[in-house]
């Protein structure tokens, strides 16, 4: 199942973005060792050379989740600002977060099952003598969508049908919103403390011990 990684310096200094532009090229080797496939698809580039504010990564593969779990939480590292050496701070925190990536929404005519139902009137009365009103189900989803004010049946089908994928669109913006809700809560929501990894010095050494299992 494919997931998305992200990596920010929640809203930290460049000493943060510097760790997160580290981090990510870490996490890579990892992935790829795993044989997962791995691909960054979003970097926001950070103030200076060599920083990143916030790296997006594509997960797929075989223990993708399990990978992202691992991966997940706060990051520390110890060591001197690259950038002011003379500053006392030595703990730098950033944050990974794993975000499901909704399945797809296929909209296929075989995705789509249509119904036929008698349409009735005011108090009843029906409106037409035949089942001509229509109702179109998307499968996958369950979404569905009627039309009946049309006396004929296949005018009835072609209203359904895009009635139908405005639906569906309109889903698959709530699923995008959703997404980038929680790509932004990421950001703003970064505690600094209890971290899943600590890394430490300029070499980016990973502190024995401090890999979650």
């Amino acid at each position: 199942m494919a997931i998305l990684l992200q990596i920010t310096s929640g809203r930290g200094p460049t000493e943060c973005a510097w760790v997160v532009a580290r981090l990510s090229a870490i996490l890579l080797k990892e992935a790829y060792r795993l044989g997962l496939l791995a691909e960054v698809i979003e970097q926001e580039p950070g103030p200076l050379a060599n920083t990143s504010l916030s790296v997006l990564i594509h997960l797929d593969g075989v223990g993708s989740n399990e990978f992202a779990r691992r991966c997940e939480g706060v990051i520390q590292w110890i060591g001197i600002s690259p950038f002011r050496p003379h500053y006392q701070r030595k703990n730098w925190f950033v944050g990974v977060r794993s975000i499901a990536i909704p399945e797809p929404i296929t909209f296929a005519a075989s995705d789509v099952r249509f119904e036929t139902f008698r349409s009735s009137g005011p108090g009843g009365q029906h409106v037409n003598t035949t089942d001509s009103a229509v109702r179109a189900v998307h499968l996958p989803t369950g979404i569905s969508a009627n039309a009946s004010e049309e006396r004929s049946q296949t005018a009835n089908r072609k209203r359904a049908l895009e009635r139908l994928s405005i639906l569906i669109a309109r889903r698959k913006e709530k699923q995008a919103l959703s997404v980038r809700q929680e790509r932004w809560s990421a950001h703003n929501e970064l505690e600094r403390g209890n971290p899943v990894r600590v890394y430490v010095g300029q070499e980016f050494r990973l502190r024995t011990g401090d890999k979650r299992d």
